[in-house]
């Protein structure tokens, strides 16, 4: 059936999406309409632990998994994806890393004006209310509560007394002139409690008369005229839906499943599209491919005393008590993001800057997928290269909307990146090592000292590590025949189309990647803004 025409239709409602339904109802005159494949909310989402439980909930995550690939020893990887209204910010661990300013600084220097350092800088701080002040590159007043992690105890005392041993610097903040030390972790909790894109840009404008958001409603295809997008079709309740766009359609579906909308809609390789019985409407080569996503790899250590970890805690009545501190105190195990501690290091002297990001978590899980805890106290640090050069891809594999997308990372096929990864491995244990550490912990439970060489090490990679779930790359924002938008998010070679996600970074940044999401979608509706300023 044939729907309503609006202004701007928005197809995500993600860490950018909402962020442009929200900025671009500011203006009273334009009609948008927000498309969210998934649900309203889950109510484990509000509260931070909930990254843990919703890692493989079905009405919560895509539960996308990657191709089998000789590199990660033949196995399917878990690929979790937000399905609700603030996307994988209403899933995630809900760490908060800008990058360092090369990430932004290269994104330019690829010819993608406007987004330097420089330029993006007055878009992070506009956009967040950091809780431990403003300066000249931290703000305060945006809608984005971001806060450090408030867990405490012996544990990270020892973790600090370790780098400092080592000659680390403690940071006080990472997102501030320099990303390199041991650090807490800055959050986007605020009070205890998630501060997704649904809660801080959605909640306060949802009532808004000129935005319609429609949850449970399925973009099967952007709808074309020749060479302009005239609107999309989408599925909700049984029913086939179109809906027209005065002005523009802007894809907002994240670094997996942007490609494959537009590969549904007819808009990418031709052999491949063709391949499918998919009308080639416009030829883009880029879509789909240029696939970066950090490898994450663990470290587990036995620890020896039992108030040091989780593990034990969380044993006998111990949950119940962590609900009740959560709900009096918004502390405890409740409260915790994926990490409260972070670590940015150089894995060789001559580094410019820090190469490797390593998370320190007061327990260790047994399953991780189940998120089983071990019943011995224990703890995780886990390691993953900053930017890395291993691409892959991800590409329809049927006509059918309904049916996952292929993806293939690659993962490790560069040198640079095993290199990386093998040296970051290696100076975790060089930390656990000192003097600070070995009082407090035990033996390495995993992979375990018999682990030793360079092969070895490698090997353990490539049969156990995981993404640190941060697609992108797969819309790259390029203005070389590899690009699929420019440096303002249109599609090349077309009009009123535009993609503003993850999946434009041209480069991966030094870290986490919500935070750069969520000012890749501010940065989008300044744009937008400009050029329908006359209309």
């Amino acid at each position: 059936m044939s729907g309503e025409t609006y202004d701007f239709i928005i197809v995500g409602a993600g860490s950018a999406g909402a962020v442009l339904a929200n900025r671009l109802t500011e203006n009273s005159r334009w009609r948008v309409l927000l498309l969210e494949a998934g649900a309203k909310s889950h109510p484990y989402s509000r509260v931070p632990i909930s990254f843990g439980l919703l890692i493989d909930h079905p009405t919560a995550n895509w539960r996308y998994s990657s191709q089998p690939e000789e590199g990660t020893a033949n196995r399917r990887i878990p690929v979790p994806r937000g399905r609700l209204l603030g996307g994988s910010s209403s899933i995630n661990g809900l760490v908060f890393v800008r990058g360092q300013p090369l990430d932004y600084d290269t994104w330019g220097q690829r010819g993608n004006r406007g987004w330097s350092f420089d330029d993006v800088l007055p878009v992070f701080k506009r956009m967040e209310h950091y809780e431990h002040g403003a300066d000249d590159l931290r703000s305060q007043g945006g809608p984005l509560r971001v806060s450090e992690a408030t867990d405490e105890g012996p544990l990270y005392d020892a973790i600090r007394s370790a780098t400092k041993e080592l000659g680390v610097p403690h940071n006080p903040d990472y997102n501030g002139a320099s990303q390199e030390g041991i650090v807490r972790t800055q959050t986007t909790i605020s009070n205890g409690v998630r501060m997704s894109t649904a809660r801080c840009y959605l909640d306060p404008v949802k009532h808004r008369s000129n935005l319609r958001i429609e949850t449970g409603a399925h973009t099967h295809k952007v709808l074309m005229d020749g060479a302009k997008c005239t609107g999309v079709q989408y599925i909700q309740n049984g029913r086939l839906i179109e809906a027209n766009a005065a002005k523009e359609v802007i894809v907002c579906t994240g670094g997996v499943a942007s490609p494959q909308l537009l590969e549904l809609s007819g808009i990418g390789r031709p052999e491949l599209l063709r391949s499918h019985g998919i009308e080639v409407k416009h030829e883009l080569m880029g879509v789909g491919e240029n696939l970066r996503d950090h490898i994450n790899a663990r470290i587990q250590f036995h620890m020896k005393r039992t108030e040091l970890s989780y593990n034990k805690k969380m044993q006998g009545i111990g949950p119940a008590w962590q609900v009740l501190r959560y709900v009096f105190q918004k502390r405890g195990f409740m409260s915790l993001p994926s990490a409260p501690m972070l670590a940015f290091l150089k894995t060789r002297e001559d580094m410019v800057s820090p190469d490797v990001q390593m998370h320190i978590v007061p327990y260790a899980v047994k399953n991780p997928k189940k998120r089983q805890l071990h019943k011995f106290p224990a703890m995780t640090i886990s390691c993953y290269q900053l930017r890395p050069e291993s691409l892959g891809s991800i590409h329809i594999r049927s006509p059918d909307p309904l049916e996952q997308p292929a993806i293939n990372f690659n993962f490790l096929s560069d040198q640079i990146d095993r290199d990386a990864m093998t040296l970051g491995f290696r100076r975790i244990r060089e930390i656990m090592d000192t003097d600070a550490m070995k009082q407090v912990r035990g033996d390495e439970y995993s992979p375990g000292a018999e682990v030793e060489t360079d092969e070895q090490v490698m090997d353990y990679i490539r049969n156990n590590a995981e993404t640190a779930y941060h697609p992108i790359g797969t819309c790259r924002m390029d203005p070389g025949p590899s690009g699929v938008v420019d440096e303002r998010l249109r599609v090349h070679g077309l009009t009123g189309l535009r993609v503003a996600d993850g999946s434009i970074m041209p480069t991966m940044v030094s870290g986490n990647t919500n935070a750069a999401c969520i000012m890749i979608g501010e940065k989008a509706s300044d744009m937008i803004k400009e050029d329908h300023a006359a209309e």
